[in-house]
């Protein structure tokens, strides 16, 4: 009975989360377009299995990932070997990304439109393990004090140089992959291990060393899937007005429906299988310690796995072919107002239902004693994601190249994290890092790829990845924007007293 209301909330809570999303694409077609879509069915319960999945996922991490991550993340920290903390912190950070659902969906779609060019497996790995190391590099800094703006300055002014280089092919998506990675799985675990380090070491605060583990594990994906991708397209070229061709319905694939599923699931299970195996290693054979209730955290990750399933069934069926759709049909009125209004409304309605955006509002506001208002940052925040994402769509349409936006971008980053207070650096790059949820990545990119494939003389990979990133750049800019103008407020206030 008690998992059942538990469930009952967790499905609540996800249906709310998709409210906004539903609100914005009703009011757009009756409204505006004033027709449905002819799949409408196929995609309402698209919908609801990703509100299932996302329910039942979200109750098995409570059952098992989180309380074991945090439990873990007080014993490492309470020995203080900082060879252990340092594996630990990797271990987490890799097993956790492998398994992100946005992640995934991305890179499916990233070799499905590159032919096989960029293999789905090899992205997540590398990513995975670009976040593990900056996990524990975040650690590292933690533990020994060291300001994260270097950090970041530093890291930005190297992404910058290598997306002057990278080949327009991969720009899109090694920023997208970035943006993905700290979202319904990482976000909570990463943000933990840094907050409970800096409480508990002597000299550090949460506000200011506890944040930014999810800032280092957003840039570094990009450094290395350009990398990636200077590998793979070295000696080719992209003629730009292909135009590859999408199959979402599967209707070529021979494959018996059921065994489909069985496969899918397998899949499920390997995806989630590198967090079960760091956990059983860490807590059997580094602190030599049982489970507390092995029964319930098993219990937990077939919850997991099921809610994975569930998840990327629901996006086939109901958010990627909403993106597409809503691209297609805004593209066939007259003019772009229409376009740049639904991506404004739908960045800002998405981003202002994150869960994950809310807990590290509120855990914000803790941390800073009543210096920082949760539910301001967060309408600042989706206002940085309402424009970041027209700005991307602007770009999709004018046809302009993405290195130009990106670099201009970070290099107004730079400049802010040189300008802005120290104790909002951390948090504005770590929200900056959770504005892309497990719902709004999907429909993101399919609204990227559908206008990309219906624009003549746009090329899918060229253009149709990038829009995460725009959701993910404006919000620190915006935060940090925020922070620099309360602090000369509060500086004239002084000197006019």
């Amino acid at each position: 009975m008690f998992y059942l209301r538990a469930f009952s909330h967790s499905l609540v809570h996800a249906l709310k989360n998709l409210f906004p999303i539903i609100a914005v694409v009703v009011f757009f077609q009756l409204v505006i377009l004033r027709q449905m879509p002819d799949n409408t069915f196929a995609m309402a319960a698209g919908l609801l299995i990703v509100a299932v999945g996302v329910a039942l996922f979200l109750q098995g991490l409570e059952l098992s990932i989180f309380p074991v991550g945090k439990s873990l993340s007080n014993q490492f920290a309470r020995r203080g070997s900082v060879p252990v903390l340092l594996s630990f912190g990797f271990a987490m950070g890799f097993s956790a990304v492998v398994a992100e659902p946005a992640l995934i969906a991305v890179a499916q779609q990233a070799e499905e439109i590159s032919e096989g060019k960029i293999k789905a497996l090899t992205l997540r790995i590398l990513v995975a393990v670009s976040v593990g190391l900056v996990v524990a590099l975040g650690v590292f800094r933690t533990i020994f004090g060291y300001p994260l703006h270097w950090f970041m300055i530093i890291g930005y002014i190297v992404v910058v140089i290598i997306t002057w280089f990278a080949p327009p092919e991969i720009v899109g998506l090694a920023y997208d992959s970035g943006g993905v990675t700290t979202n319904i799985v990482t976000v909570p675990l990463i943000a933990a291990l840094g907050i409970g380090l800096a409480a508990s070491i002597r000299g550090r605060t949460p506000l200011l060393d506890g944040f930014g583990l999810v800032a280092l594990a957003v840039m570094v994906p990009m450094i290395t899937v350009q990398l990636y991708g200077i590998f793979v397209y070295s000696g080719v070229t992209t003629d730009p007005t292909t135009v590859p061709t999408l199959v979402h319905n599967g209707t070529a694939d021979q494959t018996p429906v059921l065994l489909t599923m069985l496969l899918d699931l397998a899949g499920m299970i390997r995806d989630v299988l590198p967090i079960i195996i760091t956990i059983l290693f860490f807590q059997y054979l580094v602190l030599r310690r049982g489970l507390t209730n092995p029964r319930k955290i098993l219990f937990g990750f077939a919850l997991v796995v099921l809610g994975l399933y569930a998840f990327v069934v629901g996006l086939k069926l109901g958010l990627f072919p909403i993106g597409t759709s809503m691209a297609r049909q805004l593209m066939s009125m007259e003019g772009f107002v229409f376009v740049y209004l639904f991506a404004f409304m739908i960045g800002f309605a998405t981003t202002m239902a994150e869960p994950a955006l809310i807990a590290i509002g509120h855990q914000a506001e803790q941390a800073a004693a009543g210096t920082i208002n949760g539910n301001a940052i967060r309408i600042i925040v989706a206002v940085g994601v309402a424009v970041g994402i027209t700005l991307g769509v602007h770009r999709i349409i004018s046809g302009d190249s993405i290195h130009h936006y990106i670099i201009g971008g970070y290099i107004l980053v730079i400049i802010l994290t040189a300008l802005a207070p120290r104790y909002i650096i951390p948090l504005a790059y770590d929200l900056g890092g959770v504005t892309t949820s497990e719902v709004t990545v999907p429909l993101v990119t399919a609204l990227g790829i559908g206008l990309a494939s219906s624009i003549e003389g746009r090329n899918v990979l060229i253009d149709g990845f990038g829009l995460i990133a725009f959701a993910s750049i404006f919000p620190i800019v915006t935060v940090m924007g925020y922070a620099i103008i309360v602090e000369m407020l509060a500086k004239q206030r002084k000197t006019d007293s």
